[in-house]
């Protein structure tokens, strides 16, 4: 694919995101079936409940991580540097989008070794697809880490968005290998993210086996890059076959209970769909360890770091009042909370 074709095809998906007249959600009510049991006796100080935790061996005030928006066009420099210096200030995880284009640019348009420098203690995840890291191997990968001086690469799935896609990539044969010959050789963690699709146990598995430290489930309920691949499309037909798949996918909820079970100790990250605070902490007490927001924080992103600081001191006080009310002074604790599913009591 072209340079310029890609540039385009980047700054498309983030217009048809701003300007959507309609919800381009896939449609998931699974978070409403979940409700925590209210504890009218918490017997703690509101203040006094630590939301901490760490990836990667570095300390997180909050179970956040701003999970990938924008990657190497030039209008997203100055929305990596706001996202950036929020979650500095934050003290939470900070994803970048698709590096792609920045790799495919001698200028690294619109990511620099400055996004570290407006970051200097929080973990940076960089991020390349599968199918790029397929074809443009270790080299491509060590770029991308070394870039933004990242602590983790994040490999994005996303077979669904690219088969819906006009010139998407259509081959996936040799993702598993490439995945493990880089896990092997790279020298920080693998991350394996959907992009609104979902990761099942087995595929989780597979992915842990191959040397994927962390698994973020990314399911539906959240952005349906289908219905945003709909909006782009040129043609009735094109519009017609993406469209059908808006709902497609396993919503995170499911996703979240299923990759914990089958793998236990694995570090998990949940996107895809969380509204809140309190979709947050039931991601939490269903065994995410860490909760991703995109979509939810791209207005706030274009604004100002300030804004995207408010969007999550809003979300950290919501999580907070969950844990307080369920008398849980801390996420541990959160994940013991009384639960239930549609009535009745989650017996894990």
């Amino acid at each position: 694919m072209a340079h310029e074709e890609l540039v385009r095809r980047k700054n498309d998906h983030l217009d048809i995101l701003l300007r959507a007249e309609q919800p381009l959600n896939s449609v998931s009510e699974e978070f409403s079936r979940y409700r925590f049991s209210h504890c009218a006796l918490p017997e703690l100080h509101l203040d006094q409940i630590s939301l901490q935790t760490e990836l990667f061996g570095k300390p997180l005030k909050a179970p956040f991580l701003i999970s990938s928006m924008t990657g190497g066009a030039l209008r997203a420099a100055t929305t990596n540097q706001h996202l950036a210096e929020a979650a500095e200030r934050l003290g939470i995880a900070l994803a970048v989008g698709s590096q792609r284009v920045a790799l495919e640019t001698p200028a690294n348009q619109g990511l620099t070794r400055e996004l570290r420098q407006f970051a200097p203690t929080i973990p940076i995840l960089a991020n390349i697809g599968a199918v790029q890291l397929r074809d443009n191997g270790l080299d491509w990968a060590r770029r991308a880490v070394e870039m933004i001086e990242a602590d983790a690469l994040i490999i994005h799935l996303n077979p669904l968005q690219e088969a819906v896609q006009p010139q998407g990539d259509r081959d996936w044969r040799g993702i598993l290998n490439a995945i493990e010959e880089v896990a092997s050789k790279l020298g920080v963690p693998i991350v394996a993210k959907e992009v609104g699709a979902g990761i099942s146990a087995s595929n989780a598995k597979v992915l842990v086996d191959a040397g994927v430290s962390v698994i973020d489930v990314a399911g539906s309920g959240g952005t349906s890059w289908a219905l945003v691949e709909a909006e782009r499309a040129t043609t009735p037909a094109e519009k017609a076959i993406a469209k059908a798949f808006g709902n497609w996918g396993i919503p995170t909820p499911l996703a979240i209970v299923e990759v914990r079970q089958a793998l236990p100790e694995i570090p998990l990250i949940a996107s895809g769909g969380i509204r809140d605070g309190i979709d947050a902490a039931k991601a939490i007490r269903l065994g995410a360890d860490l909760v991703g927001q995109a979509a939810a924080v791209l207005t706030s992103a274009l604004a100002s770091s300030e804004e995207v600081i408010e969007h999550f001191e809003i979300l950290s006080q919501q999580l907070r009042i969950a844990c307080f009310c369920t008398g849980s002074s801390t996420l541990l604790e959160l994940r013991q909370a009384d639960f239930f599913k549609d009535g009745v009591k989650i017996p894990f």
